[in-house]
């Protein structure tokens, strides 16, 4: 009987060669897949996850130039708009105004006296304006309410995380104005001169304006 050469007989799994080399096949396969599912954000670009969470001081910085061009290039003279307004208000609000949460948005420009002032919002006597129509101008330190974030539609809620947000945005705009605008001004002698205005108000009472100005000079 003759003898037959002993076979080597492989392990139904496979040599440990083989199942090493189909180990690094299945990770290199899923480090492709995770590459390929990878986004590369630039550090610093507005997709950069690590961006500073919102600041206001920024946003005035940034947006008021934006708001102040645009409230003069909408301007109307005070007294072209308040015959307007006079006239039929929800056409003069669908003509000059911008929506607004509560009323309409106006940008409105006019050269006028001074008048009194208290907490620095001062009267102003406007030529060629009804009689019964009183125009304010705000000079702060103060400046009340959101006309300046209102002025042209383009900043909306959506733009912002809440509505704290978009309330500091507002305010961070009247900041900005204030540096801006009125820090060259002395608001405590303005009574008796003349001065020229651009800003803008929400019309709530047709017979009296309340201005924020993008821009104030005393003649």
């Amino acid at each position: 009987m003759s003898s037959q050469p002993p076979t080597t007989t492989m392990n139904r799994r496979g040599s440990p060669g083989v199942r090493w080399v189909a180990i690094a096949i299945a990770i290199l396969a899923l480090l492709g897949a995770m590459i390929l599912d990878t986004k590369i954000v630039t550090i610093g670009s507005a997709e950069d996850t690590r961006k500073a969470a919102f600041s206001p001081e920024a946003f005035g910085k940034a947006e008021f130039p934006n708001v102040q061009s645009a409230v003069e290039q909408r301007a109307l003279d005070a007294p072209t708009l308040a015959a307007a307004i006079a006239k039929d208000k929800a056409a003069a609000e669908k003509q000059y105004g911008v929506p607004a949460n509560v009323g309409a948005e106006f940008s409105v420009k006019f050269t006028g006296v001074v008048g009194e002032g208290k907490s620095g919002i001062y009267t102003v006597k406007v030529a060629d304006v009804p009689d019964n129509l009183v125009i304010r101008v705000q000079t702060g330190p103060a400046i009340n309410g959101t006309d300046l974030r209102d002025a042209t539609g383009a900043i909306t809620f959506g733009q912002f995380t809440n509505q704290i947000e978009y309330q500091n945005a507002g305010s961070a705009l009247n900041n900005e104005m204030k540096k801006q605008v009125l820090s060259a001004i002395d608001n405590t002698q303005l009574t008796g001169k003349t001065i020229s205005v651009v800003g803008v108000f929400k019309l709530i009472n047709p017979k009296g304006w309340l201005v924020a100005p993008v821009k104030l000079s005393v003649q």
